[in-house]
């Protein structure tokens, strides 16, 4: 079963884990929606993502590097 844009945590989690030197605090939103559209496991509709999303996945991500 593929990641869908609700699934802030683990999102986070799978970025974390294949960008462990990022600071997520520092992130561009293009670039946090690139990656996560590159991710093996994510399978959703590119076009269902917005701003919202995008701030729900970096904070799940800040709160991992915690």
């Amino acid at each position: 079963m593929g990641l869908k844009w609700s699934d802030s945590r683990a999102l986070a989690i799978e970025l974390a884990e294949q960008y462990p030197d990022i600071d997520p605090r520092t992130l561009r939103f293009t670039d946090l929606r690139d990656w996560i559209l590159a991710l093996e496991h994510f399978d959703d509709d590119p076009h269902h993502c917005g701003e919202r999303v995008l701030e729900a996945v970096q904070q799940c991500w800040i709160e991992e590097a915690d």
